[in-house]
């Protein structure tokens, strides 16, 4: 692989902060509720939903375009889920796609398949993290 960048952030528990090298991310973090915290900052599983969507949606528009299709009112939303697996915790997501009403079918489909096999967070998790893609 040829780096083009390279992303650097340090935290220091599910409990307190994690800060980006360039300062321009400075979260506080914190435990939702469903898992004892008291949600008071975000998480690391609202920090993957964010990332994955974010480059889904990316590499969507990349497919897009070389299709020739537009995807500009496309929505991307990723929920993950953390829960206890056989190793201790685990996670899934749930991709869901929002497309506008002209491509909806075969052509939004297939756009949604091929995204995931370039989307480099799809690359990432492929084979260890359960991913369902609906496309609505």
């Amino acid at each position: 692989m040829e780096p083009l960048y390279t992303a650097v952030a340090t935290s220091n528990g599910r409990e307190g902060r994690s800060v980006s090298s360039d300062g321009k991310l400075d979260l506080k973090l914190s435990p939702p509720p469903a898992l004892g915290g008291n949600g008071d900052g975000t998480n690391p599983e609202q920090l993957f939903a964010a990332g994955y969507s974010a480059c889904f949606a990316g590499a969507l528009g990349l497919v897009a375009r070389q299709a020739k299709v537009d995807v500009s009112e496309v929505s991307v939303t990723a929920e993950v889920t953390i829960g206890k697996d056989d190793s201790g915790f685990g996670l899934s997501v749930v991709m869901r796609v929002e497309l506008p009403e002209e491509l909806a079918g075969e052509t939004g489909e297939l756009l949604v398949k091929q995204a995931h096999q370039v989307c480099p967070y799809s690359k990432a998790v492929s084979g260890n993290i359960p991913v369902q893609l609906i496309v609505e």
